[in-house]
């Protein structure tokens, strides 16, 4: 069963920046659509970003376009998230996730993915 580990969340300044890591266990992730969402609390998950297989697609939530880059490598079975000038409303605890069935597309949506990390936290704050 594909597990997924993410990292590289923490303390930021605003207008700062951090770089997640979500590494998969097996290299059969490279044909998922790999998607990272957040959770505030007392909020619903949200869509972030996400990336097709084969890199065919990518889609940014409209509060972070611009700020934010996914990008993976598949050598290492790994897709980050590099956040850029980083806001309050950025705090959240983060997750990466697997969707098996979406043949070169990705989706902002919850349903839409089988497999999840177990989190990380982002704390954007002064």
């Amino acid at each position: 069963q594909l597990q997924l580990v993410e990292s590289g969340g923490g303390l930021v300044q605003p207008g700062g920046s951090l770089r997640l890591s979500c590494a998969a266990s097996e290299s059969t992730y490279d044909y998922y659509a790999i998607a990272w969402f957040r959770q505030a609390p007392g909020k619903e998950r949200e869509g972030v970003s996400c990336i097709s297989s084969s890199d065919r697609m990518t889609y940014y939530g409209g509060s972070v376009q611009g700020r934010f880059t996914i990008s993976r490598d598949n050598a290492k079975n790994t897709v980050y998230l590099q956040m850029n000038n980083l806001k309050p409303e950025d705090t959240a605890v983060y997750y990466c996730a697997a969707g098996t069935h979406m043949y070169y597309q990705c989706s902002g949506a919850v349903h839409e993915y089988d497999y999840w990390g177990q989190g990380t936290q982002v704390t954007v704050s002064s």
